[in-house]
């Protein structure tokens, strides 16, 4: 039954992100976005869902691979703007990350990844300057919980539209989109280094946790009513403490009150307000 709730009506979830992306986009004078398409499932989900909502012409894929990123992952990437028929753009990160990594031990595979997904970032949002484009985010509900993700890296955008779906729902929106099959059933990646692979540096698999994280989240389960579904409790005891522990990457820098009226804490302008002329 568990498994069951993790799947939505996508017909619906479709028609909901698709009117998020069009609001969210136009609500400030912008109609159009930048995003980077890196192959995967996530990235191929959002650019589906964009060039439906906001028509092919106002979608720039950025394809931005590293020397040793996986040639088929940019195959993958020119498949969906082939198949979207959207205007793409390749930049080769290596000159810029090479730069950076020759103070970094090649061992420290995390401190090298992390520059390759905020070197992305840094072209993403110069696109977003030079073409008064939004960036939009491909960063799934799993990743956002356990903090599976580079902080002001692969984690940052404007809007996001499935950042509130699980990597378990994402795949049966890509399904109901029409996505090919091969990006939706490849080993998930983030090509941050050669053989590099989520499940392995998670240790588990994503509909684990996804359906620990819905009975810890959604159902909002205790400790005990959860491992009486089974669930071992190191397992519980990690993923808990991973999002837990990962909860400053879900918000806004922190900011010291000094005054009667602190930004973000008791003054929070509301987006929906107004809209800018």
């Amino acid at each position: 039954m568990l498994e069951q709730d993790l799947q939505y009506n996508y017909g619906i979830v479709e028609d909901i992100l698709l009117s998020f992306l069009r609001n969210e986009t136009r609500k400030f004078g912008f109609s159009s976005i930048v995003l980077g398409l890196s192959g995967g499932i996530d990235s191929a989900v959002v650019c589906e869902l964009a060039a439906r909502a906001l028509g092919r012409e106002h979608v720039l894929a950025l394809m931005m691979p590293y020397a040793t990123s996986s040639p088929e992952s940019l195959a993958d990437a020119v498949i969906m703007v082939e198949r979207l028929g959207i205007e793409a753009e390749e930049v080769k990160i290596t000159p810029a990350v090479d730069a950076f990594l020759s103070s970094i031990p090649e061992d420290q595979l995390l401190r090298r990844g992390n520059v390759m997904a905020r070197t992305r970032m840094v072209y993403l949002y110069d696109i977003s300057a030079r073409d008064g484009r939004l960036v939009a985010g491909t960063s799934n509900k799993t990743e956002l919980l356990l903090g599976y993700g580079t902080i002001f890296g692969d984690m940052a955008s404007a809007i996001n539209p499935i950042g509130d779906l699980y990597k378990t729902q994402v795949r049966g929106l890509a399904r109901h989109l029409g996505i090919p099959v091969h990006i939706i059933d490849k080993v998930p990646s983030a090509d941050l280094w050669q053989g590099q692979s989520d499940e392995a540096d998670l240790g588990f698999s994503y509909a684990e946790v996804d359906l620990l994280l819905y009975m810890m989240l959604e159902k909002r389960m205790e400790r005990g009513a959860v491992l009486a579904e089974g669930v071992p409790p190191a397992f519980y005891d990690r993923v808990r403490k991973m999002v837990v522990r990962n909860q400053y990457k879900r918000m806004m820098p922190v900011i010291a009150k000094i005054s009667g009226r602190t930004p973000g804490i008791d003054f929070r302008y509301a987006r929906d307000w107004q809209e800018i002329k």
